[in-house]
């Protein structure tokens, strides 16, 4: 049976929950095959350094950000150090504190990927408004603030 057939036998809001495992597991496995150095967790986990801008993150930042544990980023973050995309260094005001920053060879990644980065996003959102963009991303940020609410109650 058609995938988007068998939607329309449930309500939106349950739906809508499903598609966002569905989702998830497909960007992860496009990403996955886009890269041939890195997986798509790690590609996410670079992208958030760039969020950061100048300020180079801790562990325990970039794990709020990614909305992932303290251990997966770690492990990440470490699997990456290994392949010289990032370094670490310990705060200099807190040695509790571990630091990301990435290292020039993410430069060069992003460059030798340009062009195919440039086209992934525009198939993406092929058939896509700016303001149906603009309206997901707004409808998905309060949903990550009730995720946020949920999780906290729940600690």
């Amino acid at each position: 049976m058609d995938r988007d057939k068998l939607f329309e036998t449930v309500d939106n809001k349950r739906a809508l929950f499903g598609l966002f495992f569905s989702f998830d597991n497909r960007l992860q496995s496009a990403g996955d095959s886009f890269y041939k150095e890195i997986t798509c967790k790690q590609f996410f986990l670079l992208i958030c350094l760039f969020v950061f801008k100048k300020k180079h993150p801790t562990i325990s930042e970039l794990s709020e950000f990614m909305g992932s544990s303290h251990q997966n980023v770690k492990q990440i973050v470490n699997k990456l150090e290994a392949k010289g995309y990032v370094s670490t260094y310990f705060d200099k005001d807190d040695r509790r504190k571990l630091r990301v920053r990435s290292t020039q060879e993410v430069i060069d990644l992003g460059d030798k990927y340009r062009a195919k980065e440039v086209d992934f996003i525009e198939r993406l959102y092929e058939n896509v408004t700016a303001k149906e963009i603009e309206s997901t991303f707004k409808t998905l940020l309060k949903i990550d603030g009730n995720l946020r609410k949920i999780r906290e109650e729940s600690k």
